[in-house]
């Protein structure tokens, strides 16, 4: 064996063996019925072909290798796929940019991410890869989508919709970030469009319970889901108007009833229609209304805004008491019925709107000190609380309130008890060229007609340009126009495309089965789902994996597949960070730009002074991301792989730094050394050999349980413990261990050393090592000798050394008789297998 570890010549050449024997390819079809090992499902969330991979990506993809290596070395068959999340409109910003095709675009930087991810050396089936942007994939959607049609999952209705107007498309409400488009950073406006929906409400009662079924999900990310389903307990009335009418409003607070204030309705109601009708100022209002987003987000944080409509509202508990009635900017008419009663003591943007317009605002909850109706100040109280101010409900607790207004009220006649849910249907039209075509043909005598099944799949056209904003498949001279399949008339194709969180909402069961005639073969699929282990990052929480978890829940439901749940377990890795500088200028700087000198850091070129900001999460914005590809060539695969592992746990933010790296680079240049160090011996050292079995059980249990930090520090102890001993069979047993048991995370240099050895076949093939129980009991502790309560030396006994026996020891330290000088301790304090402290 070489003196020094080749990092460069054995990555290459470990990834060609790896190629060219399929070492990560499990089998399919029938084939892999034959095959009786436990099965387990490996999966980090896949990338969106942006050209290049960054650091996220390596630390992600690490996580996920290392279980997959390690469950395939302890006997499963394992399926650890890769593929590429590849419509979506950054793909049309570069055609507008550049010049240049969307799927040219995007399939140049599918081919340098792959040989990037290749380069890391990642256990990965790539006989199984796919790419969501090309028709073999995205034909199988369409047919997905037409099976929901004809099972009444999917509907086309005009709508208020959040409209980008850069990007010129829809986006979903979880696509709106602070009122703007989540890619172009464009404040959203709210526009009127026909749109297709996938019924995910049908399903909001299965998705908030199954959340009760996820033991192997962080609680942060259950309590996420939880919150945008939203399910709430109200009630359901009527108000009677003061021109004849009336008016449904639901409230999920009928215990704040006698705190009303004032009634407010959409934008889009009826009743605000019919003031557009007689007054131009309503219909200007309504206008003002339609240029702000529908989000939640939005809505909570932009100023509320009302025009009164002249007409008032008669409270149902007292026919003398009207409200003034109001059209707002705050209610959407696809929350309830559109409609609401402000109580504005204990709802802030009911306050906010009363503020504004000098509306009542009453107290009607008490907090236990203030019952006075007089409500002061600019914060609305929502806490808990007794009724107060309202008649027959005073001295009730909230929910002894609600309770009894409901029952008052459907006694009466006036209302009903109702659950709603937060979540909406799933608009899923997008008016752009880069995505999946909606296989419906729109006819004028026959309405929206599906695609035949032996004419999908509905193929993208080529012949598309970009030189003006809009989607290019409304303005395709021939794409759109064909025939209706029921009538045989002239028709047109719908030209919006399906929203790209279709395409990740089942990709991970096309991986796990791929036949030619069908989106999957429903035993093949059932063999491998939920999928086992899921990573990916936490900003995913609502958008995809809840879409997964619906699109899952559909297929059961139309009998395509006996799962409920996609994903079993769910790991959200923390984020790569790195310092951030910024130029005398204020332009942000690379950490490529900077250079250290005297004490302080400045620019590469010109030797400015450059400032140093605050460490975050590695993006392009702020130039603060450190390109893999050259750390790779500088310090090989497994030397940025253990990096990735051992510095912070898995689920924190992970600081980059050039001193981690150069570290984990020594690591595995002395991992070398160590491999080819003196062996031998008959002797058996007890010791090491207890240290390396509790060290193969700990890394087991750290790696099932995504603490790979922790095993890092094992592995590191392990290392240091075979560095101290002499040579011995007990050596020679730890160093062919230690292999193995780094092997998942440094693979290169332990398929090398295993090769060196003599090993048989590939040690990514060789099975985990076998633990010796008898080996992991613990016989011998550690005990800290203090006194006063200050560490003077540690002294390791027997387990369970007697309290007399552990203060003799104790006495009998030289450290002790140096610091007592012959004097007798006031006092002997023993804590069992831990310390002794002597009192002086």
């Amino acid at each position: 064996m070489a003196s020094r570890f080749n990092a460069l010549k054995a990555d290459a050449a470990w990834q060609a063996v790896w190629d060219e024997r399929q070492t990560f390819a499990v089998k399919a079809g029938a084939a892999a019925g034959d095959d009786h090992r436990p099965r387990s499902y490996v999966l980090e969330m896949f990338p969106y072909p942006s050209g290049r991979i960054h650091m996220g990506h390596v630390r992600n993809y690490t996580m996920g290798d290392v279980l997959a290596r390690y469950r395939r070395m302890i006997g499963h068959d394992v399926l650890h796929p890769m593929g590429w999340d590849a419509f979506g409109m950054p793909a049309e910003n570069a055609a507008m940019e550049k010049g240049v095709h969307p799927g040219d675009w995007t399939r140049a930087n599918i081919a340098n991410m792959k040989r990037q991810l290749k380069q890391l050396g990642f256990a990965l089936d790539w006989s199984r890869e796919l790419s969501t942007c090309e028709p073999d994939y995205y034909g199988h959607e369409q047919a997905l989508f037409l099976d929901l049609f004809a099972a009444g999952l999917v509907y086309r209705r005009e709508s208020a919709v959040n409209w980008d107007p850069v990007d010129m498309t829809v986006l979903a409400n979880e696509q709106v970030i602070d009122g703007r488009g989540w890619r172009s950073g464009a404040l959203v406006e709210r526009r009127k469009l026909s749109q297709w929906f996938l019924k995910i409400t049908d399903f909001a009662d299965e998705l908030l319970d199954g959340l009760g079924t996820l033991d192997a999900w962080p609680d942060k990310v259950k309590l996420m889901q939880e919150n945008w389903i939203g399910r709430s307990q109200g009630l359901a009335f009527r108000f009677a108007l003061s021109n004849g009418d009336a008016v449904e409003v639901f409230t999920t607070r009928p215990d704040t009833i006698f705190g009303a204030s004032f009634v407010a309705v959409a934008a889009d109601h009826p009743i605000a229609q019919a003031a557009a009708q007689q007054d131009p100022q309503a219909a200007a209002f309504i206008e003002r209304c339609r240029l702000g987003g529908t989000t939640a987000a939005e809505i909570e944080t932009q100023e509320k805004l009302g025009f009164d409509t002249g007409l008032t509202a008669t409270h149902p508990f007292d026919p003398t008491w009207q409200l003034p009635v109001y059209i707002a900017n705050f209610v959407l008419m696809d929350y309830g019925s559109g409609a609401v009663f402000g109580v504005p003591a204990h709802d802030q943007r009911d306050l906010d709107f009363a503020r504004k317009y000098a509306l009542p605002v009453t107290r009607v909850v008490s907090d236990g000190d203030q019952d006075s109706p007089i409500f002061a100040g600019d914060t609305a109280y929502t806490g808990p609380g007794t009724l107060v101010n309202s008649h027959f409900l005073d001295g009730m607790d909230i929910e002894d309130a609600k309770r009894t207004v409901i029952q008052r009220a459907e006694g009466e006649g006036w209302g009903t008890g109702r659950t709603i849910f937060r979540l909406r249907d799933w608009g899923v039209s997008r008016q752009r060229y880069w995505g999946t075509p909606i296989p419906i043909i729109h006819c004028d005598a026959c309405g929206a007609v599906p695609v035949p099944r032996d004419q999908l799949p509905v193929v993208l056209p080529d012949d598309v340009s970009f030189d003006i904003p809009g989607n290019p498949l409304d303005r395709h001279p021939s794409w759109k126009h064909v025939a209706c399949p029921s009538c045989g008339a002239a028709a047109r194709r719908e030209t919006d495309t399906l929203d790209t969180f279709v395409n990740s909402s089942w990709y991970f069961i096309r991986f796990a089965s791929q036949p030619s005639d069908k989106p999957f073969d429903k035993a093949e699929a059932e063999a491998w789902l939920p999928v086992g282990q899921y990573i990916g990052g936490v900003e995913h929480a609502i958008l995809h994996l809840l879409y997964a978890r619906f699109w899952t829940r559909a297929l059961n439901h139309i009998g395509q597949l006996n799962v409920v749940e996609p994903f079993a377990g769910l790991f959200t890795q923390g984020m790569v960070t790195h310092e951030t500088y910024k130029s005398a200028e204020g332009l942000w700087l690379s950490p490529e730009d900077v250079i250290a000198a005297d004490g302080g850091l400045v620019t590469r070129d010109g030797g400015a002074p450059v400032t140093v900001g605050r460490v975050e999460k590695m993006s392009k914005s702020k130039k603060n991301t450190v390109d893999p590809e050259p750390i790779v060539a500088q310090y090989g695969a497994d030397a940025v792989r253990w990096f990735m592992l051992s510095d912070s746990p898995p689920e924190r933010d992970l600081p980059w730094s050039e001193s981690g790296i150069e570290g984990a680079w020594r690591y595995v240049q002395r991992l070398w050394r160590l491999l080819q160090s003196e062996s031998g011996g008959d002797g058996r050292d007890v010791a090491l050999d207890r240290k390396l079995h509790q060290t193969i059980a700990g890394v087991a249990g750290d790696i099932e349980a995504l603490s790979f930090n922790k095993a890092v520090a094992r592995l590191y102890e392990l290392t240091n413990a075979i560095d101290r001993a002499a040579p011995s069979a007990s050596r020679t047993d730890a160093i062919q261990g230690l292999l193995k048991l780094v092997s998942p995370m440094v693979p290169h240099i332990a398929e090398e050393a295993w090769a060196a050895m003599g090993g048989e076949g590939l040690i990514a093939d060789a099975a985990w090592p076998v633990v010796d129980p008898a080996l992991l009991v613990v016989d011998e502790v550690t005990i800290a000798i203090q006194i006063n309560g200050k560490l003077r030396d540690t002294q390791i006994v027997a387990k369970g050394m007697s309290r007399e026996a552990v203060e003799a020891m104790a006495m009998a330290n030289p450290h002790v008789q140096r610091i007592l000088a012959g004097a007798t301790p006031k006092k002997v304090i023993v804590v069992p297998d831990r310390l002794v402290n002597l009192v002086a």
